[in-house]
């Protein structure tokens, strides 16, 4: 290799050395200098020296990005991003340096990589496959004498220059790409339950380096490499709230959310999922980089003006690919009019998309005609969302109760309430199981006898049926039914991953939580299901990916860290479970992880006074994890004395036993196939 400083270093894991091949092979073609070492188990000092060398003197830094990449803690490629993220500290801020390419669907936000990188534009080269386009644009590059172009030269936001006039992109790599003096405007985006509506007018936002914000690694690439987009396809971001008392946020974000439900409900469109829509509340982002990020071709945006007895609504519909407004209008109405607000903006999204319907009618909203009735329920809906607590859930349910004595014949609101009973019974302990079980299906039943087609009562009496019945086959049916009502609703397949993986049904399992993902990419529990299956599959390093991914989108989240932990253990490191236990935010989870963790690092002492802490506090209610820590003690009898009084106490986690590598040791011994009777599994 020679020593011009006008070469490509390209870093890569030793297990994505194929596809950095691909690239090396189609810069190379063109004339371009690759620095491509293929000996990274070689090492040595002489060798050491040379890759910094190269890294401190090469002109564009590119990083090969990948599945495998996130799966290894450790590895020199990693040495090689901390050098060029520390030359970077000495280069001008608009300099382009760091060229970040990801060869699958690793997401920007959740990728195990330097911060740096999350500052400049990252390229996608599924499998290293290397377009004529990503090669020019290295050309340009390395052509480029930096020192001489103005830093505010770059492209303009699409659909937030105040101007309308977009400038022609110069290939810088940086994001500091849009100026102060390049403002534009966002609102977020909105609707209401079983209904829709949506707003949107420019607002003052800050430069593209914070707008951005890690959301175009979320964009979902189809088999061959091209984005899965299709015209009828939309994204509804969180109104904003503007009113002037803030604690009507609620009321913004139910209309954002029941303005997707509303229409998730049309078959021929395909709609952003709540929780990946949600995802951006609160950043400045570009209209283009959501629609890449959630793989769509039109935004909804907007805002809410609540005061009193009244309400302004403000909604646009935005194409991603020119940032042209499809439709907008603005609606002035009493409060008790928000459903007639959500059905026309709903109808104007559907007839501005062309979206042909069956029967050429729209889903229709004013799920109850009593408006306090609606606010209870959207403030119930909130606290599900974003509650992280036994006492979030309990207040929930008590909103809920408090909607249906305005309003008995609110089907929307029982299914809700039927919900946050289960998991009210199962996980979080709040009421008693048995008394969850009985209130859960009275409330569920009462939701379908008032709507027989209301998907979401579908998918929580499947719900009910397999975490608090255990009656798989007819869980199964509810959330079929659920799915074909509406078949681009996320959560449902989630569901149908679930119950495919307490059956020990893993290729379906992944099937369908690969479908869940493609539909909400940045809701934190699909990837930590889909590393449920893997886990148990064997396939760790994915599962560990997964967990990860989980971990960044939503690092708050209790049960994610136990989880990793547990994994950690399985695949023979267990100071690093250790530490992931210790990181717990969910106490149960930590009291109960801690003694494995402790036990497998041979700290038997410390591990029986966190067992006998864990059995003190928890035993009521978590069992099964007690279970775990027995059954990795090889102490087979508690192991299944605790695996019985996880049956009688119909222990939320203890459905997840089949696969699970923690109790491979019980396997041989009688009463595990009795175990499986019992719950009536496979064995």
């Amino acid at each position: 290799m020679s020593d011009s400083n006008r070469a490509v270093f390209l870093s890569y894991a030793s297990e994505d050395a194929l596809a950095a091949q691909r690239i090396c092979e189609a810069l190379r073609a063109t004339g371009i200098e690759v620095w491509f070492d293929q000996s990274e188990l070689r090492g040595g000092d002489a060798w050491d020296r040379r890759i910094r060398q190269q890294v401190h003197r090469c002109a564009l830094f590119i990083a090969v990005i990948s599945a495998h990449s996130d799966a290894r803690t450790e590895g020199y490629f990693r040495r090689e991003w901390r050098m060029a993220v520390e030359r970077t500290h000495d280069m001008a801020d608009d300099a382009a340096f760091l060229l970040p390419v990801v060869i699958d669907d690793t997401s920007e936000p959740v990728a195990r990589v330097p911060d740096k990188f999350r500052e400049v534009q990252w390229s996608r080269l599924p499998a290293g496959a290397t377009p004529t386009a990503f090669v020019e644009r290295v050309q340009r590059l390395l052509a480029t004498d930096w020192a001489k172009v103005p830093s505010a030269g770059a492209a303009a936001p699409i659909s937030r220059i105040a101007s309308g006039t977009a400038r022609p992109h110069t290939g810088m790599v940086s994001r500091r790409e849009w100026r102060p003096h390049a403002r534009f405007a966002i609102v977020a985006a909105i609707a209401c339950v079983a209904a829709g509506l949506v707003v949107a007018w420019l607002l003052h936002s800050k430069p593209a380096t914070h707008a951005v914000d890690n959301v175009q690694s979320a964009v979902r690439v189809a088999p061959g490499g091209s984005s899965a987009v299709t015209a009828k396809s939309i994204a509804v971001l969180p109104f904003v709230n503007m009113s002037a008392d803030k604690d009507q946020e609620y009321f913004s974000d139910g209309l954002s959310e029941e303005l997707i439900n509303l229409l998730v409900k049309v078959p021929e469109l395909h709609v952003a999922a709540r929780t990946s829509s949600f995802y951006f509340k609160g950043k400045s982002v570009l209209v283009a980089d959501v629609a890449r990020a959630l793989g769509v071709a039109n935004v909804l945006e907007g805002s809410v003006r609540k005061s009193g007895k009244t309400v302004r609504v403000s909604a646009q519909l935005v194409r991603a690919d020119n940032g042209y407004p499809i439709w907008s209008a603005t609606y002035d109405r009493p409060l008790d009019d928000i459903f007639k607000i959500q059905d026309d903006i709903a109808g104007s999204v559907i007839n501005g998309l062309r979206v042909a319907l069956l029967g050429g009618q729209a889903p229709r909203a004013a799920p109850t005609a009593n408006t306090e009735a609606y606010t209870l329920y959207l403030q119930a809906a909130s606290l599900h969302y974003s509650g992280r607590s036994a006492a979030d859930l309990a207040r929930s349910r008590q909103l809920l109760q408090r909607s249906l004595k305005l309003d008995p014949t609110f089907a929307p609101a029982w299914a809700a309430l039927a919900a946050e009973l289960a998991v009210e019974g199962t996980l979080f302990g709040g009421i008693p199981m048995q008394q969850a079980r009985i209130e859960a299906h009275a409330a569920i039943v009462r939701a379908l006898k008032l709507d027989p087609t209301l998907a979401d009562a579908h998918a929580t009496l499947g719900r009910v049926l397999f975490e608090l019945d255990w009656n798989w086959d007819a869980a199964q049916r509810e959330i079929n039914q659920a799915i074909a009502l509406e078949p681009g609703n996320a959560e449902f397949y989630r569901l149908a991953g679930y119950l495919a993986l307490v059956q020990g049904r893993f290729d379906v399992a992944l099937a369908m939580m690969n479908k869940a993902v493609s539909l909400d990419p940045l809701q934190a529990w699909n990837h930590l299901v889909t590393g449920y299956v893997t886990y148990r599959m064997g396939d760790f390093p994915v599962a560990e990916g997964s967990y990860r991914k989980a971990l960044a989108l939503n690092p708050g989240s209790g049960k994610f860290h136990y989880v990793l932990g547990a994994l950690l253990l399985v695949r023979g490191l267990p100071a690093a479970a250790l530490a992931e236990m210790q990181l717990e935010t969910d106490d149960g989870f930590r009291q109960c992880g801690l003694p494995l963790a402790l036990e497998a690092l041979g700290r038997r002492p410390e591990a029986d006074q966190a067992l006998a802490l864990a059995e003190k506090n928890f035993g009521e209610r978590k069992p099964y994890l007690i279970a775990l820590v027995y059954a990795a003690r090889h102490d087979i009898d508690l192991s299944f004395a605790w695996l019985d009084r996880a049956v009688r106490q119909r222990d939320g986690d203890l459905i997840f036993i089949k696969g699970e590598p923690l109790v491979r040791n019980l396997l041989p011994d009688p009463r595990y196939r009795q175990l499986m009777r019992t719950m009536k599994l496979p064995d």
